[in-house]
């Protein structure tokens, strides 16, 4: 049986992409073995979203072919996508394949094979219109799926690479997400993490069918208990979303609403397309709608000619919206964007002592939101043990509110919905005790 190694650099949705590239490999008899390990066929799943990833990705595809000189090495995503001709410089590398045709890479290899010529199978992503159908029925991690509905982005955002490494818009066909939707569920998943380069601009490229639409129909699977949505832009959060959220029963109590700036000023110079008023606006109808809501966020610190009263604006709009988390990035110089052209690039050092401060508030805020469930109870998803109190027993997972809990639970708790008392709120983790296991109550009650 042939072995295939996989390598994942980036985000969740190259993670995705590897599992469905896995399915593939799968089906065409191979078997999967460890990267560390020699392998007959390796895959890199590179990334390309900061200078780093191009680096770490060039590493990693060396370290694979010095491990096995005989291997098939084949190199995909996005790094693959914008750079073909610097990923084939490498000595070595047999196959790349960028952000689509996934699906060629078997016949690829099999031509490679025979032929033993490089070959470099990227296309234009910019001309690329339709959604690529990937299927993942399951992934190695056994909690929670994720589910891919859309791909590319129209933004083009001064700082970001994206768009030229995943093209343009194009949304999932409705009827092959609810399908996946219940191979997970049948899987037995509970919970699926809606995904996409741009996730929330779902069904912009499509007529009459949106985002609310496809929640509502994902509302009908029957099995499935919780739907999260990865991320949306402010701007996508219509009126229609709200309520569609408002009135679901499985729409999780969390949003992740990248805000990257909290300065009208910066936001324009990222060409961001929303102001801080209409944002502000945005959340607060959402809290409405779902009291206790949590609201995560990216914000990108430094940004070529913040000033440090565009800094403070940042800062203080932050405390003033109550994220109850945030992700905080020092802006980073991507090669061939706009942004990396700019004047006044932002010092290092002024950049990382900004990074800390936000960091310091992400904490107090986190913090601030948890205070507000202890003694409360939530229902939590235990997904892994935590290693630092085995003794105990103790497993890791998330609440629908997007708390980290550490609960006294078993292996046999794993990807169950489970009610939990938060004991002791605290940020990273709260601590808590099972009150009692959901599914139970199902049983008896068809039973009784």
């Amino acid at each position: 049986m042939p072995t295939v190694a996989f390598h994942t650099l980036g985000c969740k949705v190259n993670h995705y992409e590897t599992e469905a590239i896995w399915q593939l490999f799968q089906k065409a008899g191979y078997e999967k073995t460890e990267y560390e390990n020699s392998s007959d066929v390796y895959v890199i799943n590179t990334c390309t979203v900061t200078n780093t990833g191009d680096k770490k990705s060039r590493q990693i595809i060396r370290r694979a072919i010095r491990k096995n000189p005989d291997a098939v090495v084949c190199v995909t995503g996005c790094y693959a996508q914008t750079s073909p001709a610097e990923v084939m410089a490498i000595p070595g590398v047999d196959i790349v394949v960028g952000t689509q045709d996934r699906h060629k890479l078997l016949p690829y290899i099999e031509q490679f094979q025979k032929e033993r010529e490089p070959i470099n199978g990227v296309g234009n992503i910019m001309k690329a219109r339709v959604y690529e159908e990937l299927d993942v029925p399951q992934f190695t991690d056994r909690t929670r799926a994720s589910l891919k509905i859309q791909e590319g982005c129209n933004n083009f955002c001064t700082f970001c690479i994206i768009p030229w490494a995943r093209g343009l818009m194009r949304s999932r066909k409705p009827e092959d997400v609810i399908k996946q939707a219940e191979q997970l569920v049948e899987a037995g998943y509970k919970e699926i993490v809606l995904t996409g380069i741009h996730t929330g601009g779902y069904g912009e490229d499509m007529k009459d069918y949106s985002l609310s639409h496809l929640l509502l129909d994902l509302e009908k699977v029957e099995g499935l208990k919780r739907i999260r949505i990865s991320s949306i832009e402010a701007s996508q959060i219509t009126d229609e979303v709200i309520r569609v959220i408002d009135q679901s029963e499985k729409i999780v109590n969390h949003l992740h609403v990248p805000l990257q700036s909290g300065s009208n000023s910066v936001l324009k110079r990222m060409r961001r397309k929303y102001s801080t008023e209409f944002f502000f606006e945005r959340i607060e109808k959402l809290k409405i709608a779902l009291p206790g809501l949590a609201v995560t966020s990216d914000v990108i610190v430094g940004f070529p000619g913040e000033t440090e009263d565009e800094f403070e604006e940042t800062y203080e709009f932050i405390r003033k919206v109550g994220f109850s988390e945030l992700h905080v990035f020092p802006y980073s110089k991507r090669t061939g964007t706009p942004a990396a052209r700019m004047e006044d690039q932002v010092d290092d050092d002024v950049k990382n002592t900004r990074v800390h401060k936000l960091i310091s508030l992400s904490n107090q805020l986190a913090k601030e939101y948890a205070s507000r469930y202890e003694g409360e109870v939530l229902e939590v998803i235990p997904e892994e043990a935590d290693k630092d109190n085995i003794e105990k027993d103790y497993f890791i997972g998330y609440s629908d509110n997007y708390l980290k809990v550490k609960v006294p639970a078993n292996e046999s708790l794993i990807g169950e919905i489970v009610k939990v008392k938060i004991d002791k709120a605290g940020y990273p983790y709260n601590f808590g005790s099972i009150v009692r296991v959901v599914k139970n109550e199902v049983k008896q009650a068809a039973n009784g």
